[in-house]
């Protein structure tokens, strides 16, 4: 499945987050939503992109932007995850790999030589209207907190 392009209606999910609440993309209709998708909980470049969006999490809140991160992983490793890296900001499991799927960031990677399925780090700026606004499809996890906060301010958010 390819990944929905800049301008596409965002496609819908429910998921549950780190304490099993359950969250729908509709929940947050009205308001700019980061959808960021990674690997894998307690790994170095998702705890790296994940503590950065953290340390910037002030600019995305005074922003009125939401931040949803979805990985494969259970509630329970994304409850320890947001835990041990006082992660301000919901996690949600899909563990079934539907919306990874949905969303086009789910498919071959290689690492190493070896060949494996697996989640690509991508992420979908979601606009009040609920299109996408920004596509990104290659995710830096050092820099990606500061140019998504960087597009928010240049979309007037």
């Amino acid at each position: 499945m390819t990944m929905p392009s800049e301008g596409s209606t965002a496609p819908a999910f429910t998921l549950p987050d780190q304490e099993g609440k359950m969250h729908s993309l509709a929940d947050y209709a009205g308001t700019w939503v980061l959808v960021y998708f990674y690997p894998k909980d307690d790994t170095p470049g998702c705890t790296i992109e994940a503590c950065a969006i953290r340390d910037q999490f002030k600019d995305f809140s005074s922003i009125g932007a939401v931040v949803l991160g979805i990985s494969t992983d259970s509630v329970a490793s994304h409850r320890k995850f947001a835990s041990a890296y006082e992660l301000p900001f919901t996690l949600l499991a899909d563990e079934h790999k539907e919306i990874v799927g949905r969303y086009g960031v789910f498919g071959e990677k290689k690492f190493m030589g070896k060949t494996y399925m697996g989640t690509t780090r991508a992420s979908f700026l979601i606009a009040p209207d609920g299109t996408i606004a920004k596509v990104y499809p290659k995710v830096k996890p050092e820099q990606h907190a500061a140019e998504v906060v960087a597009d928010l301010k240049a979309f007037g958010a």
